[in-house]
């Protein structure tokens, strides 16, 4: 599957050849200035949580592309209110068989409001089951030990895990995380977007390898293969 990354906690996914896209935060962010969202296709935008860093373009994206948003119930509700039709309404522990792959929704400890003070529901993070490879979406959220039943009960092949600290994980916890869920290749998000969030590469990727395990930061823009390897 082919990854490419847009900056703060979004990234693009192709999958089974559709177009996967997770909380597009793209024009607020100053780092993704250089991103052309007209140019960004969706077949569906999945949206862990509602604040605005997450939620961002998704509603001008999903209108322009006709992408199903998949969400929890009250996010759901929440874009059907603005206008859009395609909406897959779920709730934690709850998935769904898409054509790209099976969709979990599982927990994640954080809060959801929207913008125009709607509460969004339970945060959430995703666990994709497809037949390019498996992988858990964490959103944001701190670290907490339901993450040790993706550990037990799925094959995580990679993970997004949040590591910018102040409202996510940081690196240390991240780090533990990804002991929780056991899987060696973390691709990093919701960092170096806002001056409270900026971390050290170098010292971030060391602590991972001392660990055998591969941190991957990501360039805004940049496009990576992740194989799935047995």
């Amino acid at each position: 599957m082919l990854i490419t990354y847009y900056g703060h906690s979004c990234f693009h996914i192709q999958i089974q050849g559709k177009n996967i896209l997770f909380d597009p935060f793209i024009t607020g962010n100053q780092q993704a200035s250089h991103i052309n969202i007209s140019k960004i296709e969706a077949d569906y935008i999945l949206i862990s949580h509602a604040h605005n860093d997450h939620v961002g373009d998704s509603l001008a994206i999903a209108k322009r592309t006709g992408a199903t948003i998949i969400g929890i119930w009250e996010v759901g509700v929440w874009f059907e209110k603005q206008g859009i039709s395609n909406v897959v309404k779920m709730n934690i522990g709850g998935s769904w068989q898409f054509d790209f792959g099976k969709v979990k929704l599982v927990n994640a400890v954080h809060t959801s409001r929207f913008t125009d003070g709607t509460h969004g529901g339970q945060p959430c993070g995703f666990y994709i089951t497809t037949e390019e490879g498996n992988f858990y979406f964490a959103g944001d959220t701190a670290l907490h030990y339901d993450m040790k039943l993706l550990g037990k009960h799925a094959n995580v092949r990679f993970a997004f895990l949040p590591i910018g600290d102040v409202y996510t994980m940081d690196v240390d916890d991240a780090l533990i995380a990804s002991k929780y869920i056991k899987c060696d290749k973390i691709i990093g998000m919701h960092y170096d977007s806002f001056d409270l969030i900026k971390i050290d590469h170098a010292k971030a990727k060391d602590k991972f390898a001392n660990q055998d395990k591969k941190l991957y930061l990501m360039t805004i823009g940049e496009k990576m293969e992740m194989r799935n390897e047995k």
